[in-house]
Order: C-alpha cells, then structure tokens, then sequence
C-alpha cells in the first residue's frame, strides 16, 4: 500500500507484510536489507505486526525492489490489505501443540516417578517413536526456518532450537544403538519443541488481542451506504461512495462518510469523536462525521469526505502509526538482537570444548551445550515491547485517547497529574436518571411508570434513561398502541 508522505523531498511511504519473522534477529536482517536498497531513507519492522514501512525515493527505488530485499533475506513480502489482515482465530495453531503435550507426557511421567523414588524408565524404542514426531514434523518449521537464516549468512532463534533439539535427539540415538549409557535425552528434546511451540501459540494470541482495538475502530464504518438517486434510494458498497453523493442514514444506523446534513433534525451519538457523553442535536447545515450514530429520525447528507479522507480514517491511520512506531527501547533491542544468536552459539561452542578440555565425557559436554543453545532464546526480546505498545495504543484508542507515538507512550510512566478541562464527559458516555420529584402524597412508582411509558417509543437519549430507570426498579412499562 502506496501513499504520499513528504511532496517536499518527493518521499514515498510503502507498508509491506512480511511472512516468516520468528524473533527480534528476524527483524534486523530484514530492516538491513531494506535499508541497503538505493533511494530508501528509511525502513521499520514491526514483529509484532509482521510488517514493515518503509520510506523511499521514487525515483531511485520502486516496489518490486523493495519486496525482492525481503524475499533475498529469506521472508516472504505480503501485500498489505487495506482494512487490515483477516481476523484469525486466536485458537488457530493450537493442534500442534496439543499433539506435541500428548507426545511428549509419557516422556515426561517417568522423570516425576522419580521424584516420588520410583526408577523406572520408557523402553528405548518406544521414546524414540514418541520423540521423532514431535522433533522432525512438529519441528518442522524450526528446521525450514533455520535453513533459510543459514542460506541468507544469518541465525535466528529458529536455528537455535534446530541445532539444540536435534543435538538432543542425535545423541539419544547414538546412546541407544550403542548401549552407552542408561539415561537417554528423547523427553529434552521432545518437551524443548513443544515449549517452543506452546509459545509460538501464546505469541499469536498476543498478536490477535492487540489488533484487537484497530479492528473495533474499522468497524464502526458501515458496509454499505443508501445511495439518494433520481430513481430513489440504492443500496451501495460503501468503498464506492463518492464526495458530491447525497446519502440516507436511517434511524440507529451510522454515518457512512462525512458531510452535511441537508434533511432531517436528529441527534447523533459523536462519543467516539469527541468523547461528549450526550448525543449532539443536528439541524439542517450541520456537519456529520462519519462512524457517528444517527439517534433518530431520516436524514439525508451530502458527503464531503469519503474513504481515507474521514476524520475516522485519520484516526485509524494515526493510531497504526503509533502502533508500527519502534519506542526508543526497542532500537536497544534490536541491536541486542543483531549480534545475539551468533554470541549464543559462539557461547554453545566454547561450553562444549570447555567440559571436554577439562576431561569430561562427550555426552556430558553436549548436554551443556544444547542447554545453552535451547535457553537461550531472543523471541521474547523481540515481541514483548512491539506487542506492550501495540496493546496500549490500542487499548487507549478503544477508550478515546490518540497516542502520538511509541515514545510517548514509553515517556507515559513519568506523568503524575492529569488535567481534563471538557467537565461532565468522563462518565459512561449515556444519562442515568439519578433522581425522580413528585408533590407530595403522589404515588412515585406510577409516575415514574406513566412517565417511562409515554417515552418508550423514542430513540432519545433523555427519553431511554427514563425507560431503563423504571425498568431497573422492576416497574412495568407499557408500550405505546
């Protein structure tokens, strides 16, 4: 998705998904091939967003260019669909989870035996069955994913798990056909995979709750809109409505785009706006925004702005900017990240020859090793910051505060004193009736009823405070004939 960012050094911004990120490591390889295309000025990858925006020349980089830097890095370059990704069920990628726990638990019933002084152990043959499911077909992706930081001259956190988990398992097998040893490493192996995947899981999740609130903001745009034409009314897609359009809004139904109120008298609900608690009374001349509800009564408007030109859109486009904004901590991160998992196996390494050169046997030496190699895992330095902004921008936006930008974000703990100057609107954002006077010796309850039921057929905001009110105190109310 292209769009104009700076006429005055006729920069271009390019938001492009990018498939196959597993850690912060991922995410320095793919800025620094972007970085290296000519005419990009700059490029920000988020890993939580599985995307990247970058900022170029026209003239000296296009598109193709910048999507075969992320592919030649070893990811694949996603079009970014406007609206967002589709929503995936946050249950998604649990069967291989679930599938690795059954596996891997009879492996780890006998170490629990232990604990309680029984010794026993799973024939050799029946861990190796229950092992190599798990670590070469669930463990599949570590292995795909690693190969291809291998071929681009890098390492992920993928590689780590490969390396370690298959050091594991291969030394499991050489113990077992050569009867070396009692003690065999199929359960490490196996539970290390699963945990890897169990987090990958709860990652995914994480991602789901934090666009979470950009969804919810998209949503309050309809789908279609009522189309006023010389043959009457026509219900159109609303991507197609253009600035000049007389539209319809009917009563409860939201505002399709901004414009002008040319019929019609209402109140409309403009909370998500401008956080007023009561619907705002609109006569003819007035201005409509669009993801306002219309409270009442058959409005015809003129829209003036459609599409991303809203001030809804704006919204949305701002807080997506904070979101993919990287706060001042995360740069720290990823340059942590750059140079982690070389550090690790360079640290894996020099463990394996230590044990050795000090006398200790093979078996003992790898099993240190691999310990570094499976502990030792970025994906979480990577996620955890991306995924804190992204739920606090998000969370706020829900809630009808604008976050400039991650650092303010980051900058946020600092502050000790907030002041409102709009008094009376931070409440529920709907009137309560709070109080109900009657002249002495008159009977409340039936006034109360009398009063709910002459107002029960009315869309105004004062009228259903009255209604719930009665309600609430469990008297009945009578609909209007």
């Amino acid at each position: 998705m292209l769009t104009p960012m700076n006429t005055s050094t006729a920069n271009t911004t390019l938001d492009l998904g990018v498939a196959g990120m597993t850690c912060a490591s991922c995410v320095s390889r793919v800025e620094r091939a972007l970085k290296k295309v000519p005419g990009v000025q700059d490029a920000t990858v988020n890993l939580a967003t599985e995307s990247a925006r970058v900022v170029f020349t026209p003239v000296q980089a296009n598109e193709a260019q910048l999507r075969r830097a992320v592919r030649s890095a070893g990811y694949e370059p996603l079009v970014v669909q406007e609206g967002g990704p589709p929503e995936v069920s946050p249950w998604a990628g649990a069967a291989p989870v679930a599938i690795g726990i059954a596996l891997s638990a009879p492996l780890v019933i006998p170490m629990l035996g232990e604990l309680l002084g029984y010794h026993w152990m799973l024939p050799a043959w029946l861990q190796f069955l229950l092992a190599t499911p798990v670590q070469f077909i669930l463990g599949a992706r570590f292995y795909k994913a690693g190969w291809h930081a291998l071929k681009a001259g890098t390492g992920n956190m993928d590689l780590l798990v490969a390396i370690g988990t298959s050091a594991g398992w291969g030394l499991s097998v050489w113990l077992w056909l050569t009867g070396g040893a009692q003690h065999l490493y199929f359960e490490a192996s196996a539970v290390v995979v699963t945990l890897v995947l169990l987090g990958k899981w709860l990652e995914a999740r994480a991602k789901h709750q934090t666009v979470a609130a950009i969804r919810a903001l998209r949503a309050l745009r309809p789908d279609t809109a009522h189309l006023l034409g010389a043959e009457g009314e026509a219900d159109v897609p609303l991507a197609e409505v253009l600035a000049g359009d007389r539209l319809v809004v009917r009563p409860g139904e939201r505002i399709p785009a901004d414009g002008l109120l040319e019929h019609g008298d209402t109140h409309v609900d403009e909370s998500m706006l401008t956080g007023e608690p009561l619907p705002v009374s609109k006569g003819a001349g007035a201005k409509l925004t669009a993801g306002s509800i219309n409270a009442e009564g058959r409005l015809v408007m003129r829209a003036t702005a459609v599409g991303q030109e809203t001030v809804l859109a704006q919204i949305i486009r701002l807080v997506e900017d904070a979101q993919a904004a990287k706060a001042p901590i995360q740069r720290l991160v990823d340059k942590v990240a750059a140079v982690f998992v070389p550090v690790v196996l360079l640290v894996a390494l020099a463990t394996l020859l230590g044990w050795l050169w000090t006398g200790a046997s093979l078996e003992f030496a790898l099993i240190h090793a691999v310990a570094v190699l499976v502990i030792a895992c970025p994906c979480a330095l990577g996620l955890a910051t991306p995924a804190a902004v992204m739920a606090g921008t998000g969370v706020a936006a829900g809630q009808g505060i604008l976050i400039k930008d991650a650092q303010a974000l980051e900058l946020a703990h600092k502050v000790d004193t907030v002041a409102f100057d709009k008094t009376g609107t931070l409440t529920v954002g709907q009137p309560r009736l709070v109080a109900f006077a009657v002249p002495p010796g008159v009977d409340e309850a039936a006034q109360l009823a009398a009063a709910a039921s002459l107002q029960s057929g009315s869309e105004h905001p004062l009228a259903r405070a009255v209604v719930a009110a009665a309600r609430g105190r469990g008297i009945g109310v009578t609909e209007p004939g």
